[in-house]
């Protein structure tokens, strides 16, 4: 069995972020969370009443971040509360908007379905295509104390509209571009070679991966191709939705210590791992593995060497720097992060390959 959540209203298409205004028409009060770069995007919105704009999220929030983002959320009393940015502003967002006046805390709600529900309107506008947490009902956050995430997952988080307006990524730059497609790509290839894998999740991850396939470059050639990037937006909330029912597998497992420990960008960590674990499951799932490396122009009839350089190919071709060692880490590092890598059974129990915790720290040795 599976269950389908998606944004109750969702608008796709150049220059449509003022729907979010004439949506939300009747709105006295809207708390705007942003980064300091995407809250240049909300005039756009063209909303009613006052506004409060919180533009503190980092690359990766934590717990700080959050309660920081609740804080302002208490003062302003907002009726209607709006993600303006990418991944991470999207999932404090999700958060504030549950928690801000429910009395319940994050602790109270980490793991599935332990919301009590949400007493404001969501609208969720993204100025990436990677994570698709428009799309979605799951919300990470990182706790630096521990040095990994806590998820909450609940119904109560879908937005109320979503709105994917190629225009605001114009200009994320190109190698934000090729880490965040890749990421948006992982997204719908571990859901469609998961253990836990769907027909109908399947549809929307082949569509998600084709697209990739046919939009990402371009993308990152010219910023301001708005079908390339119309085309990225639709891959990376394909890639959302599967999150909810299926969800990621050892890719992503194997990326989460790269941010929550080395402090990549998520997009990055996971372009890094991507074609490792690729190769790792061929074996176990080889018709789909044939399926996603056609639709990457990668080749037909790959051997799981060739299969791994091909994908690592196709990453480093968008410019993407794909040595661990280059982006900061140390050899002495690569212990910790299999640890704490393999502990993520909520997703490795969903990888169609066992894999051992020499298996994930091979992977890290390999792409170091």
């Amino acid at each position: 069995m599976i269950t389908i959540h998606q944004p109750r209203r969702l608008v796709v298409g150049a220059g449509n972020i003022s729907q979010v205004g004439t949506w939300a028409a009747e709105v006295a009060s809207t708390l705007v969370i942003a980064t300091p770069i995407t809250s240049g995007f909300a005039e756009r919105l063209q909303l009613p009443g006052k506004l409060t704009l919180f533009d503190a999220i980092p690359g990766e929030p934590d717990i700080a971040t959050l309660d920081a983002a609740l804080d302002a959320a208490r003062k302003a009393r907002p009726d209607l509360i709006v993600g303006l940015g990418g991944g991470s502003v999207m999932d404090v967002a999700k958060l504030v908007a549950v928690l801000w006046d429910s009395g319940q805390s994050l602790a109270d709600v980490a793991g599935p379905n332990r919301l009590a529900g949400r007493n404001v309107r969501l609208a969720q506008v993204a100025t990436t295509a990677g994570t698709g947490s428009e799309a979605g009902i799951r919300s990470l956050i990182t706790d630096p104390g521990k040095g990994s995430k806590i998820a909450v997952e609940s119904p109560h988080m879908i937005a109320d509209l979503a709105v994917l307006d190629p225009e605001l990524t114009y200009s994320v730059p190109p190698a934000v571009t090729a880490a965040t497609g890749v990421d948006a790509m992982a997204h719908c290839v571990e859901a469609f070679t998961n253990r836990k894998s769907h027909p109908m999740i399947d549809g929307f991850a082949r569509m998600g991966f084709n697209l990739v396939g046919k939009y990402l470059a371009r993308a990152v050639r010219d910023g301001e191709d708005t079908e390339a990037r119309e085309g990225m937006m639709l891959a990376s909330y394909y890639g959302g939705i599967c999150l909810g029912p299926v969800n990621t597998a050892a890719g992503h497992a194997i990326s989460y210590p790269l941010g929550t420990l080395l402090h990549l960008p998520h997009g990055l960590a996971n372009a890094i791992i991507f074609p490792h674990v690729l190769a790792f499951n061929q074996p176990v799932v080889s018709a789909k593995t044939a399926e996603v490396a056609d639709a990457l122009g990668l080749g037909q009839g790959l051997s799981q060497r060739d299969l791994l350089s091909a994908a690592r190919d196709f990453c480093a071709g968008l410019g993407i720097e794909m040595s661990l060692a280059a982006n900061g880490a140390k050899g002495a590092d690569l212990p910790r992060f299999a640890a704490d890598a393999h502990s993520i059974r909520r997703l490795m129990d969903n990888n169609p390959a066992d894999m051992s915790e020499a298996d994930v720290l091979e992977i890290y040795r390999a792409a170091f």
